[in-house]
């Protein structure tokens, strides 16, 4: 029984409208539930889901016109090998779950179903289990502290008081300048005290940088990415 489970649906390169039916709604589904599943606990736009939901089903078409078929295959590779995406690099979970729908994909256009179906189900379990439970995410509440500072004043040692005072712990990112080089804008990651005001927090730095721009926010995402 379970090497059924295990076993193909699709022998010797051919296939019938029922087996192409099958396998293509098989692709649909498991790419339905890839979706669902990135979505919990994930910020996600229509677009994306929707190429998850869609992207094991192109894949298997793919798969599945090729099968048997080497030279096909060739000219298949040469096409896809002439598309250029031009999207900014994504998140790492977002290229894990492309890259979940093209493996399903592949099961499915190989005649694969129970293959494809298993591995959705607990890859997607599993997304959904470490996405409630915040894996890997830090338990302090990092926020990300943008401060500016006129060209003529040394920020160095200038607002230490202040962060003893109201943070944790803090860590300088980033410095650059801006506007001609007459300004310096400072990026922190920054973790505050507990039951502090944000506002006080706030109008102690106004009044060491010259009420110039401060900002204080969630932490940056360029660490999710690949």
């Amino acid at each position: 029984m379970i090497n059924k489970v295990f076993s193909t649906i699709l022998t010797g390169g051919t296939f019938t409208a029922a087996e192409f039916g099958l396998v293509t709604v098989t692709a649909l589904l498991c790419g339905l539930v890839i979706a669902i599943a990135y979505m919990v606990r994930n910020r996600c736009s229509r677009s994306f889901a929707i190429t998850l939901v869609l992207l094991p089903a192109v894949v298997e078409l793919v798969i599945i016109l090729v099968n048997g078929n080497i030279g096909t295959g060739v000219a298949v590779t040469g096409a896809f090998g002439l598309v250029r995406f031009r999207s900014v690099a994504g998140r790492g979970q977002e290229i894990t779950s492309i890259f979940l729908a093209m493996a399903v994909g592949l099961a499915a256009g190989m005649g694969y179903l129970g293959v494809a179906i298993l591995f959705t189900v607990v890859i997607s379990a599993l997304n959904v289990v470490l996405n409630i439970f915040k894996f890997g995410e830090s338990g302090e509440g990092e926020r990300t502290l943008k401060i500016t500072v006129p060209e003529n004043l040394d920020y160095e040692g200038k607002f230490e008081d202040i962060f003893e005072k109201y943070l944790t712990r803090y860590r300088y990112e980033e410095v650059k300048t801006s506007n001609m080089g007459s300004l310096y804008k400072i990026t922190l990651s920054v973790v505050l005290k507990n039951g502090i005001s944000t506002k006080a927090f706030l109008d102690e730095i106004r009044t060491r940088n010259g009420n110039l721009d401060i900002s204080l926010g969630r932490q940056m995402d360029n660490l999710d990415s690949l």
